[in-house]
């Protein structure tokens, strides 16, 4: 029942979301790319300017940065004072990151949920829109990526949490991990 990437089929599948979804939104950022510079060439150019197309880059931004925070949890792409970590052995590590997911992550998603719930509803409660006139009517929506951030960090964080216990049991090797092979190794 196990998978290549040594998770059980549901973890592994919840991994392969988050890699699918990060993969996904980093077309946003070219999509964003392309209408700010539009967005520039017509105000300057041509003196038109477009509401809804600055709220567009404003709720792409939002979703690849909300959004695409898992993936980057899964290739160990935040940002940490890595001074000690980095001359640590992989399983000290993979007890590191434990500790932080559970005594960090999970607390610190909870809360977010817990805080932003009553926020969010009522901003669908009035179907809440853009305050300028000719906006995006969808401000509801962009306020949900905050706790579907904070869900999709649980998510990813239950999955870290059991890569890191296989780590320290010695039933997953560290070393077949991709988690940081796009990063710069002095």
């Amino acid at each position: 029942m196990s998978t290549s990437s040594g998770l059980p089929g549901p973890l592994a599948a919840l991994d392969a979301f988050s890699e699918r979804l990060g993969r996904g939104l980093s077309w946003l950022i070219l999509a964003m790319m392309i209408i700010q510079f539009l967005i520039v060439v017509l105000r300057y150019a041509f003196s038109v300017n477009s509401i809804p197309m600055q709220e567009s880059v404003m709720y792409m931004h939002a979703a690849v940065f909300m959004l695409a925070a898992a993936y980057t949890l899964k290739h160990g792409g935040h940002v940490r004072v890595d001074i000690f970590y980095r001359a640590m052995s992989p399983r000290r590590k993979a007890l590191v990151d434990l500790l932080g997911t559970l005594l960090l992550l999970l607390p610190v998603m909870g809360f977010v949920i817990a805080t932003s719930l009553g926020y969010v509803g009522k901003s669908w409660a009035i179907f809440e829109g853009s305050p300028d006139a000719g906006g995006i009517p969808g401000v509801f929506l962009l306020k949900t990526l905050i706790p579907a951030f904070a869900v999709l960090m649980i998510v990813q964080g239950i999955v870290e949490i059991y890569r890191n216990i296989l780590i320290l049991k010695g039933r997953l090797d560290p070393n077949a991990l991709t988690h940081d092979a796009d990063e710069e190794h002095l």
